[in-house]
């Protein structure tokens, strides 16, 4: 069975609340332990500095996100969980990646433009207050997922475009240097949780609206009795239409539960009841969460040793893939100039093919392979060599016209989609050129 890589950055730019925790981190330790799967997560503190410039908070929201993670139940030993800053490598593809990225590229990224058009509405010069990190922003992000050859990256649809533009490298330095990245492709998160705060819009920061995931006990109980809600007695029905209390209520509760709530709630409940009810079901569900965290936060130098264990997971798989792509721009010892070229040469001459063989069936079948190996393609039976061979030179040919074509008379391989073999055929067809 072939294992898809996920990865995932968790920027630490504050404190996580309840939202972090039911939209995010509470899904993605369940995925983590889904058969079949390599879970990359990684605290994106160069990330971070790009918009926060105060040492102190980048350090103690490093802290703070990692224990989280750890106490919610996010096991090191299963999962690669690093900080990124713990792999140097990362930012010496990123510099590769820079050097391959058209500058028109990054004038289209969404948050360049946002801040160009927050400017342009004060009337400000458009990159007043614009970084070049933050100009650059696109390009780590590509970095932090080709470093791994990830196949699939969870990302809200806001984030898309970001995924779009690492496809896009990816593509420029392999039709450079040869086939040394994966395609990634963005994994839609569509039915993430978003969570009201205790103002009724959503837990933000920026609202100053947020519920701390792991604030004491007695503070929980304060907070969520603060929780806004109407002028209706005891005795009165209420709706759980647009109620922050029942959508809490609700991340928190099975569906059995909150159709008691929701029962409740038009049976009159008071909000004092009712926030009870919330403060002890959230209570239940944390408090031995809560227990590991204060204990990691106590002793930070578990977190550390769980951070060093995943660089070393790391760095096992970064340090051979940046040699091998140092080789491939020519960052190469100049004591051993002729075995360069043998690795230049042979960089240039793989290239993705074709397979054709006869099985015991007495059918004719052909693979398509990606340059490193991996199957990307595989044909059904043919009776007679001569078809598979037109089909194999109508791929060739055509591309991806042939393969929406040819329909279920070639498969996919497991954990590859069709833009990769549709690139595959691209840069099959540009070496005939060559």
């Amino acid at each position: 069975m072939s294992t898809t890589r996920f990865l995932t950055g968790i920027t630490p730019s504050g404190t996580p609340h309840l939202g972090n925790y039911a939209g995010s981190i509470r899904p993605a330790v369940a995925a983590s332990r889904t058969a079949g799967v390599e879970s990359f997560y990684f605290l994106a503190d160069y990330h971070a500095l790009i918009k926060c410039q105060d040492p102190a908070r980048v350090h103690r929201s490093t802290l703070e996100i990692a224990a989280s993670w750890l106490a919610c139940g996010l096991n090191p030993e299963h999962v690669v969980f690093y900080r990124q800053s713990d792999v140097p490598e990362i930012p010496e593809l990123n510099w590769f990646l820079t050097c391959v990225t058209g500058k028109g590229v990054l004038n289209r990224a969404h948050a360049y433009k946002a801040s160009q058009d927050k400017n342009a509405e004060a009337g400000k010069d458009l990159d007043d207050g614009v970084t070049a990190g933050l100009f650059m922003y696109p390009v780590l992000m590509a970095a932090d997922i080709l470093m791994f050859n990830a196949h699939k990256v969870p990302v809200g649809r806001d984030q898309i475009q970001h995924i779009e533009m690492a496809r896009d490298m990816a593509s420029s330095f392999n039709h450079l240097y040869g086939e040394h990245f994966v395609l990634p492709e963005a994994a839609i998160e569509e039915s993430v949780a978003t969570l009201p705060g205790l103002d009724g819009r959503k837990m933000s920061k920026s609202y100053d609206n947020t519920i701390p995931l792991f604030a004491p006990r007695e503070q929980l109980k304060k907070l969520i009795g603060s929780i806004v809600t109407d002028s209706r007695a005891p005795g009165e029905p209420k709706d759980t239409e647009g109620s922050a209390l029942f959508q809490l209520y609700q991340a928190f509760s099975t569906p059995e539960d909150t159709a008691a709530m929701r029962q409740a709630f038009a049976d009159g409940i008071g909000w004092g009841d009712a926030k009870q009810m919330l403060f002890e079901r959230i209570d239940a569900e944390l408090a031995p969460m809560r227990a590991r965290y204060d204990d990691l936060m106590a002793h930070p130098e578990k977190v550390e040793a769980a951070l060093q264990i995943g660089a070393e997971r790391a760095r096992a798989l970064s340090r051979p893939l940046i040699a091998t792509l140092r080789a491939a721009v020519g960052l190469r010892s100049l004591a051993s100039q002729n075995t360069g070229a043998k690795q230049a040469k042979a960089a240039k001459a793989a290239l993705p093919s074709f397979k054709q063989y006869r099985e015991t069936d007495g059918k004719f079948y052909f693979k398509f392979l990606a340059a490193d190996g991996r199957l990307l393609l595989q044909s059904t039976g043919f009776d007679q060599p001569k078809v598979a061979g037109q089909t194999i030179a109508q791929l060739q040919q055509q591309g991806a016209t042939a393969l929406a074509a040819l329909g279920t008379a070639v498969q996919l391989a497991d954990a590859i989609s069709n833009d990769d073999v549709v690139h595959a055929l691209h840069v099959l067809q540009e070496a005939s050129k060559a």
